[in-house]
């Protein structure tokens, strides 16, 4: 997926931070203390030349410092933003970041994987533009779940979209799904449990749960397969794939959920459209992306 290069944010170029010397030490221990950040963003700040001692740039960790110098820190450097892979940058301002991610790459970190995220991607990507600046996650797709995601880029703005989440304009998912769906259209309505494997599934009781509300109507099928279009009154844990199963007919690739055909090799679960009132301006946006070529070539 090809990404935009990063830009600089409408922000006046910082004043450097100083740091005077006091006693004789080697840089990277000095800066470790003063910065208060880890040993590996430190050795970052120093290999973009953000650090000078005395006026002088310094990119080596262990110059030696003696009291009385000044040591400098800039924070207003715009560099090249790493690759990032498995996410389209859909639009970009000052308040939020949207995005389209790829099945497989996790939104937030987990037990066991830390760095490979869109969160650590998107946060190493707004730094590249600022050091100080961060990201905050609105809202998450499971791992295997492609499509339309969004991030703030303060905790103000991730607070406000998440008071809101609720009254999201519209929020649309396309699934193919194993089996023939008979039915054009209708609503699963059910209330959603947790087992200790972390597994969801509809309580047979009313009220027993959270409850869920997922809409669906056929776009097209065949004997083997059907392309669906969903949408939510609630965003519950793996809500679609538990309604998708409850139907007899679980999202092709979800063997989590039910799913038999071992021939696709993702979950084949987009999050194609999302519609939401601006943070700031008030203004609606609509993002809508591809529906993947698996899910329509499987299903014509």
């Amino acid at each position: 997926m090809k990404n935009k290069r990063p830009r600089t944010r409408g922000f006046e170029p910082a004043k450097p931070k100083e740091y005077n010397v006091t006693e004789a030490e080697e840089l990277l221990p000095f800066l470790i203390k003063v910065v208060n950040k880890s040993r590996n963003s430190v050795k970052s700040i120093l290999s973009r030349g953000q650090v000078a001692i005395d006026g002088r740039v310094s990119t080596q960790f262990n110059d030696k410092l003696q009291p009385g110098q000044k040591v400098t820190i800039r924070t207003d450097m715009v560099t090249e933003a790493p690759p990032m892979s498995g996410i389209t940058i859909l639009h970009e301002d000052d308040a939020i970041i949207v995005i389209e991610k790829a099945s497989g790459l996790l939104s937030i970190a987990s037990d066991n994987e830390k760095s490979n995220t869109a969160y650590r991607q998107l946060s190493d990507y707004v730094k590249a533009q600022h050091s100080d600046n961060k990201i905050f996650v609105v809202h998450r797709l499971d791992r295997d779940t492609s499509g339309v995601m969004v991030f703030a880029r303060s905790e103000e703005i991730k607070q406000k979209m998440q008071q809101e989440w609720t009254t999201t304009k519209e929020r649309a998912y396309v699934a193919l799904v194993e089996g023939n769906v008979s039915k054009p259209e209708g609503t699963i309505t059910s209330w959603l449990k947790e087992t200790s494997t972390h597994k969801m599934f509809s309580s047979k009781y009313e009220n027993d749960g959270q409850k869920a509300i997922t809409h669906y109507k056929v776009v097209q099928g065949n004997n083997n397969f059907t392309l669906m279009e969903l949408s939510l009154d609630t965003g519950r844990k793996n809500q679609i794939r538990v309604h998708m199963h409850d139907i007899g007919h679980p999202i092709a690739g979800d063997r989590k959920y039910g799913a038999g055909d071992r021939s696709i090799k993702r979950l084949c679960l987009h999050a194609r459209k999302l519609n939401f009132s601006h943070p700031v301006t008030g203004l609606a946006l609509r993002f809508v992306t591809d529906i993947p070529n698996l899910f329509k070539s499987k299903s014509r």
